[in-house]
């Protein structure tokens, strides 16, 4: 079929969607829902079989959906209407949750029904739940919609929101009044609900040590406890609050006080050294990196927040690993975290820097560090174990090991070049075409577009996928990688492959000339006379909404109606 995707933004879902229609072997293009008349004309253009709407802010004007069948993807049950489905049901602890694909209709989200998915609901944020049950869920539902569709099938299922029986039932936009935390009154679970209830859009309005603020990326402080309130202390880039039973770690918060720029950095950052000079410096903070060895495997995580990381986090990252090949293990499995392994440059931190240019510059050196020692250790095997998403330095990262696993349903966006032409570096031009050749990744770097893991495979990017979830891929990981510490013959003939392999490289080409090329142009990126990369992290950061879809994602605005 002829798909037309109208979004607000390529989200996460979006992405799904995008590459796992055109593995089904659909014709897929992208709008960004601009304007009425911007959605009209690619309509036009573009003559869709059916428009599918997986992330929208606005009603789809209906000279549209009458012309030409439209469905939407609402992250809420059967019956449930409005914005914020997921916000109440964290708020109001569901045990299960779903998503629904909806006729477009005159009344929002009242259309009839499709396809409908449902899921249990775990102790995780807005975002994370998002990211994997609803994102798993619409794939299916949107699937099987397809489906009746192709088989004839001409209306969905009327659902009155009122009949008895239906799990769902309309409600209203979640305010900030809705939102808001009483410490004096709320245990540690209400504030955890409220905070993943708001994470990451619009977080929770409140005030900490005098300073308006908005709270995001909220975990519980186990052991910790004080006067309801009160600011226990910082450990790391967080602060820890005392609710009435416990305490809880405020990870993240956007200054709310107009007198800097409203970005999510990072609390001890927000917060500042005069504000917390009075608050005690915990000696453990909630963990960004560890390290659990077992059957003969060192497993480091480091699930940063939305896969972001600073030129410090690189830093402690690499001495992680250096500290684990001391070990007596020898595999190594970088885990990343469960919803991103790595998206590369922390640009909001980068963005409020003094220098964003010289922010920018620590960081990609520090990412070169930490992939140049992945590279050079030869005597320990190095697997990349992909549970969550990835996207530029941070899928050149991966490669920098020996294997690359993924779990199904991953989505990575192997490019840098949609960041303002940012060249990239983390021994990209060595690492890529070692995997799939010099012409393919020519185009894999050009390309500008989201993969998915069947793509992955094919191209070679990738070495494996499995795992239905995140729990699956890890069990069949630790499986896999137990299995080659107890076989100490093949460990040994793949490592002595990987030093041969190593050497044979470095006589040819030494990596120091890898990391030289691609820093020069990335000299230019930061400090050069073209601020085109600036003027786009910016946008990025700032979430200013596109003036246009892009040509590599809108099909019919490039004057092709095939991919």
């Amino acid at each position: 079929m002829r798909l037309l995707l109208l979004t607000h933004g390529f989200n996460s879902l979006t992405q799904r969607l995008f590459v796992d229609l055109r593995d089904d072997g659909h014709t897929v293009s992208v709008e960004f829902d601009v304007s009425d008349d911007v959605t009209r004309e690619a309509v036009d253009l573009f003559a869709p079989d059916l428009v599918i709407a997986p992330f929208l802010k606005r009603a789809i004007p209906e000279d549209v959906w009458r012309r030409v069948r439209c469905l939407i993807v609402h992250p809420g049950v059967v019956g449930d209407r409005g914005p914020s489905a997921l916000d109440w049901a964290i708020l109001e602890g569901a045990r299960t949750w779903g998503v629904t694909v909806i006729e477009a209709a005159a009344d929002l989200d009242a259309g009839d029904v499709w396809a409908a998915r449902t899921f249990p609901m775990r102790p995780a944020t807005k975002s994370s739940l998002y990211r994997t049950e609803v994102t798993d869920g619409a794939v299916a539902a949107v699937r099987e919609a397809l489906d009746k569709i192709r088989a004839g099938q001409t209306r969905g299922t009327p659902v009155s929101p009122d009949a008895s029986g239906v799990p769902g039932r309309p409600r209203p936009a979640m305010t900030q009044a809705d939102r808001r935390i009483d410490w004096t009154t709320d245990t540690t679970a209400q504030v955890l609900a409220k905070v993943r209830a708001s994470d990451g859009f619009p977080g929770v309005r409140d005030e900490i040590l005098g300073l308006p603020v908005s709270l995001y990326h909220a975990r519980p402080a186990l052991g910790l406890a004080g006067a309801p309130g009160q600011v226990l202390g910082s450990g790391g880039e967080a602060v820890a609050i005392a609710t009435t039973d416990g305490a809880v770690w405020i990870g993240h918060l956007i200054d709310r006080s107009g007198a800097c720029d409203p970005l999510k950095l990072p609390a001890v950052r927000v917060l500042g050294r005069q504000r917390l000079a009075e608050v005690p410096e915990l000696p453990a903070g909630p963990l960004e990196i560890w390290t659990e060895r077992q059957d003969g495997v060192c497993f480091i995580h480091f699930p940063f927040h939305n896969g972001a990381m600073t030129a410090d986090q690189c830093r402690r990252l690499r001495a992680a690993f250096l500290a684990a090949v001391d070990g007596d293990e020898r595999i190594i499995a970088l885990m990343g975290g469960p919803e991103f392994w790595s998206n590369g440059l922390h640009l909001t931190v980068i963005e409020a820097a003094d220098s964003p240019a010289d922010e920018s510059w620590a960081t990609i050196r520090a990412m070169n560090d930490l992939a140049g020692a992945i590279l050079t250790r030869t005597d320990r095997w190095v697997v990349s174990a992909m549970q969550g998403n990835a996207g530029a330095g941070g899928v050149f990262l991966a490669l920098a090991a020996d294997v690359v696993w993924a779990r199904a349903g991953v989505v990575l966006n192997p490019h840098y070049k949609g960041m303002g032409n940012l060249y990239g570096s983390e021994y990209w031009t060595y690492v890529l075409p070692r995997r799939v050749g010099e012409a393919r990744a020519r185009r894999i770097a050009e390309a500008r577009l989201p993969m998915g893991t069947a793509e992955a495979l094919r191209l070679g990017l990738l070495d494996d996928a499995f795992g239905a979830d995140a729990a699956a891929f890890r069990a069949d990981l630790r499986q896999r990688l137990a299995a080659l510490a107890a076989d100490p013959r093949t460990l040994d003939a793949r490592l002595a492959d990987k030093a041969a392999r190593r050497a044979a490289d470095e006589a040819a080409r030494p990596l120091a000339a890898y990391q030289t090329a691609e820093l020069e142009h990335m000299r230019l990126n930061f400090f050069g006379f073209d601020p085109s990369y600036h003027i786009a992290r910016s946008h990025f950061v700032h979430k200013t909404p596109k003036a246009h879809t892009p040509l590599a994602l809108a099909l019919h605005r490039r004057g092709a109606a095939t991919p």
